[in-house]
């Protein structure tokens, strides 16, 4: 018997796995096989990681969630898959302009992905 393929159940991850996976770009094409990565490999990152691993000015994209834990102090455009509300509310309301994006808006404003960080 041979073993049926399996991948995300969530249309919405699905859909954008594959959008990702047509454009051909070496980035994007990464992002892609992460984000179909089974549940207990995917991507979970604090913001306070987040904080410590860029810079201002900074495009990053999260193949996973982030979580609402620290803050940031400087400015920081994010695309995720998902976001935790806390997380949200805490990019909203910090001093800095930083703001999170879907990974779908990302792609259209950046379709090569140039100076995009990938950040697990």
């Amino acid at each position: 018997m041979s073993h049926k393929p399996t991948g995300p159940s969530d249309y919405y991850t699905r859909k954008i796995a594959r959008t990702l996976w047509k454009t051909k770009r070496r980035i994007w094409k990464d992002v892609s096989k992460r984000i179909t990565k089974p549940k207990k490999n995917k991507v979970e990152i604090n913001l306070y990681k987040i904080n410590n691993k860029t810079k201002n000015g900074d495009l990053i994209i999260v193949p996973g969630k982030i979580l609402g834990m620290g803050s940031l102090d400087h400015t920081v455009i994010i695309a995720c898959l998902k976001a935790s509300k806390s997380a949200k509310k805490i990019v909203e309301n910090s001093s800095t302009e930083s703001k999170i994006i879907s990974i779908e808006e990302l792609l259209e404003k950046n379709p090569s992905g140039s100076n995009v960080k990938i950040i697990v």
